[in-house]
């Protein structure tokens, strides 16, 4: 028999309230739902992750699929917002997309991030991945996490190393080159 203080953790059903000196990061809600559909909208924003803008059933299922992630993964993605309008500004976060990939990244937390045209520029990505990948490093067992950038978008990859994401190498992502990044947790 387990005793109590040796009971498995169980994961979080919703992200924890995440805060920073200028963003919230926390449970995407209906209300976000306009402002995320713009964004994925975007043709300048999806360029690199889908070529395609996407249609309000995808951007749906994309919120329900945030929401999703945590319960059965215990990690997941936040809403990124400003702390002094409370203005929403973008999804950050980590999910498993058992994506048909070699090598495989199954069971490794795959980060992202998408900040709206409107507020990048003013390190609004680098801040909130700094607290989500802290909050990770503290709360999961996980000591790594990868992260999948386009060969052709020099702003994330900056990003990303900036994050102490390394281990570079070129993958096939769905029919195109791609770069693998790797992070491991620091000691």
């Amino acid at each position: 028999m387990r005793r109590p203080d040796r009971a498995p953790r169980l994961p979080p059903v919703a992200p924890p309230r995440i805060e920073t000196a200028r963003l919230i990061l926390e449970a995407h809600e209906l209300k976000d739902f306009d402002a995320l559909l713009a964004l994925w909208r975007d043709e300048a924003i999806v360029r690199h992750i889908s070529g395609k803008p996407s249609t309000d059933q995808e951007s749906w299922f994309r919120m329900l699929r945030y929401r999703g992630l945590w319960p059965l993964l215990g990690f997941g993605y936040w809403a990124v917002r400003e702390r002094a309008s409370g203005r929403f500004v973008g999804d950050i976060g980590f999910g498993d997309f058992h994506r048909p990939l070699t090598p495989s990244i199954s069971g490794q937390p795959e980060a992202g991030w998408i900040i709206s045209p409107a507020a990048q520029g003013q390190g609004y990505a680098r801040e909130a991945m700094t607290a989500a990948l802290a909050w990770l490093d503290e709360a999961t067992p996980h000591s790594a996490s990868v992260c999948i950038i386009a060969p052709d978008n020099p702003p994330s990859l900056r990003l990303a190393r900036r994050l102490g994401y390394g281990e570079e190498r070129t993958i096939d992502f769905q029919g195109e080159a791609a770069v693998l990044l790797t992070r491991r947790r620091p000691a």
